[in-house]
């Protein structure tokens, strides 16, 4: 079994100096226990040394591999569980906004390496996502196993038009619609769909919940919608047994994205 979680931290967890959100989400991966962990926002795990993402590793125990945003400072990640080897590290900063951190690894009991790929997509403007996740196409090959998953900031085809779209004020809501401003923009998901990415979420019909925003971060720039994607090649898309996102108390406070997490079983 292959449990994965994919989880905006929003800053990291920090709020300035502030770390109480950064001890809720670690409480919730050590309750979670997941095989691997896919993260956006991590926000100066690359500074002084590393110490945050070796702070990290030892209290949830799991190796980091952390793809460093210079534009931004949001960081993208990967974190593997015990047992779990890499056996290649890759980062993409120059084609993204933020960055990609593609990792592939040797997980027991599957007859192939998983490429997963930690994405954090441009959150101002579809055109913008859409140049990205063409350079995510290539790794939609069929019978390998890979694993796609992030913050698109991107409305699937699969879902309704997001409620109260109309009412966010107008430098906002041109983030999601097409240019002319009348219809929600889906190319994003649409690309990646076409190019032979399975939505997990929509493969076991759970993709009505939402994933922005939190309970404790409403009156923001969102509005309810499903912006937190797992999406796999059909070769691993066919071990996929559960999806959900995971909404409690603990991920009402520790970030404006609740957590998403999907397990696959050969």
């Amino acid at each position: 079994m292959m449990k994965v979680m994919s989880y905006n931290t929003l800053f990291g967890g920090f709020d300035g100096n502030d770390g109480k959100r950064f001890n809720a989400q670690i409480k919730l991966i050590n309750e979670i226990k997941p095989d691997v962990l896919l993260i956006q926002e991590a926000k100066n795990f690359t500074q002084n040394g590393m110490k945050l993402m070796y702070e990290m590793e030892n209290q949830i125990n799991m190796r980091g591999f952390i793809a460093p945003a210079p534009h931004t400072g949001q960081n993208t990640g990967v974190f593997i569980g015990p047992g779990i080897k890499p056996l290649s590290f890759e980062v993409d900063s120059v084609h993204f906004h933020h960055a990609v951190a593609i990792l592939k690894l040797d997980v027991p009991n599957l007859d192939q390496p998983v490429t997963v790929i930690s994405a954090h997509l441009c959150p101002f403007g579809p055109h913008v996502r859409l140049r990205e996740v063409y350079y995510l196409t290539n790794y939609a090959v069929a019978d390998q196993y890979t694993l796609l998953a992030g913050d698109f900031n991107s409305v699937s085809p699969y879902d309704p038009d997001p409620v109260g779209l109309d009412n966010l004020p107008s430098h906002f809501r041109a983030r999601y619609v097409k240019p002319d401003g009348k219809k929600v923009d889906r190319r994003t998901l649409e690309t990646l769909y076409q190019a032979g990415f399975v939505d997990i979420a929509h493969l076991l019909e759970k993709h009505g919940d939402t994933t922005v925003p939190a309970a404790n971060f409403t009156g923001t720039e969102f509005v309810p919608f499903r912006s937190d994607y797992i999406l796999t090649t059909k070769a691993l898309s066919a071990l996929a047994v559960s999806y959900e996102v995971i909404k409690n108390p603990i991920t009402d406070f520790a970030s404006d994205h609740y957590p998403i997490m999907a397990v696959f079983k050969k």
